[in-house]
This record gives C-alpha cells, sequence and structure tokens, in this order.
C-alpha cells in the first residue's frame, strides 16, 4: 500500500479525521439545504419561473448534472451518517462507568443526532420515490404547454399535487422538525471542529446556527403548508 494510501487510511480511522469528514459532509448539506430551499420557493413566483428552474436543473450538463449532484449529495449524506455512528459508538465506549452525569451529555446529544438523522434518511428516500422516482402517481403526466406549442415537464404542478395528500404533509414537517433539530446543534459543531469556533464567537456562532435552522424550517414548511392550509395553486390545477 503506497505512503497517500496508507496516511488516507490512518486519517479515517483517527477520531480527528473522522470529525473533519462529518464536518465537511455537514458543511456541503448545510450549502445544499440553503441552494435547494432558493430554488423551491420559486414556487411561490408561479409555474413559469418553477419550471424553468427545473428545466435548468435537467438540461445541466445535457441532464448528466442533476445525477451528478444527488450522487454526490447520497455520498455526502451516507459519510455524515456512518461516520457520525462510529464517533459516538467510539465515545460510548470509551466513557468511564464512574463518570458524573455531566460528562454523558455529549454522547447522549450525539445519541439524538443519530436518531434524527437515521428519521431524515427515511424522509429523504420518501422523497426520492415521492418526487424524483414519481411513485404511486402518475406525475410523468404532467405537462405544461408552451406559447410555442411545446410541451415540458410540469413540475410547479407536481408539488402542488404532491401536497394536496394531508400524510404527506404531516409526514415533511415532523422531517423538517427533526432535521431544523439537527441543524441547530449540528451547524456550530461545523465551526467547533473546523477550528473556527472561539470564545468570543461561540455566542454568534450559537445564535447563527439556531437562525439558520428556523429559517430553513420555516422556508421549507411554508410550501406544503400554503397548499394544504390556503389552498396555493390548487385551483390552476384541477
Amino acid at each position: 500500500m503506497s505512503a497517500p494510501s496508507c496516511s488516507l487510511c490512518a486519517f479515517v480511522k483517527s477520531s480527528i479525521g473522522r470529525k473533519i469528514i462529518v464536518a465537511v459532509t455537514g458543511l456541503a448539506l448545510v450549502l445544499f439545504l440553503a441552494g435547494h430551499l432558493t430554488g423551491n420557493l420559486l414556487i411561490f413566483a408561479g409555474r413559469d419561473a418553477f419550471n424553468d428552474y427545473a428545466q435548468f436543473l435537467h438540461e445541466v450538463f445535457h441532464g448528466a448534472g442533476v445525477w451528478i449532484a444527488r450522487v454526490g449529495l447520497l455520498a455526502c449524506f451516507t459519510a455524515h451518517l456512518w461516520f457520525t455512528i462510529l464517533l459516538t459508538k467510539e465515545n460510548k465506549s470509551s466513557r468511564k462507568k464512574y463518570s458524573h452525569q455531566a460528562t454523558v451529555q455529549a454522547p447522549k446529544s450525539s445519541l439524538i443526532m443519530i436518531w434524527s438523522g437515521l428519521t431524515i434518511l427515511a424522509f429523504i428516500i420518501f422523497h426520492l420515490l415521492h418526487f424524483t422516482v414519481k411513485a404511486g402517481t402518475d406525475y410523468a403526466s404532467f405537462m405544461q404547454v408552451m406559447p410555442d406549442g411545446s410541451e415540458r415537464h410540469d413540475a410547479w404542478k407536481m408539488v402542488i399535487v404532491g401536497f394536496s395528500n394531508p400524510l404527506v404533509v404531516i409526514f415533511y414537517v415532523i422531517a423538517m422538525t427533526l432535521l431544523c433539530s439537527h441543524l441547530s446543534h449540528g451547524v456550530a459543531s461545523i465551526f467547533q471542529t473546523l477550528g473556527l469556533r472561539t470564545k468570543k464567537t461561540a455566542g454568534p456562532i450559537t445564535l447563527l446556527s439556531k437562525a439558520y435552522a428556523v429559517v430553513i424550517y420555516l422556508g421549507f414548511i411554508s410550501i406544503p403548508l400554503a397548499i394544504i392550509l390556503f389552498g396555493f395553486g390548487c385551483e390552476a390545477c384541477k
């Protein structure tokens, strides 16, 4: 085995290396969420704006861009969850039996983060089946007729119809609640692991972490709630 390979293996097996992997993959996912929310909120700009955005995503690199992003995000999420589980197991095994209650709060918090992460994973699988694989509903038949007579997939209508199901909305809101509980702790942990958190910046970073989680939460749930509670877009889809 070459020296670089040995160094990489040692890095991955070390506690510091695993923490850095969790932090970097977490940062990638945090940035993705901000971009994903920005695009999703275009649904309030109307059918044309949202479908333009969806069409752009599916045409990047001749259609390969969206799959590269999906594979990359899945890899980040898998690595993030896997190494978090490994770190939690390490913390649990190294904890001494005579430790005081105050000293075991971090492992307990880590366990909560794992369970919320697993629930989010279940949601991602459901979300992909719902809107990407389009299982259960013939979303592929939803087409928007353009002024020149051509047709394109009506992603706007797909979202409206998808969130017209109360059970889907309830599951979505629960998943977003867990996600943002995860983020309220996770974002601050990223700064700490990467050495960007000091005594002076601890307060602002904690506030930023919680504020980011709230913005993401309100942004994502605003879409299904606007549809299910106020009938946003439903008239146009009849």
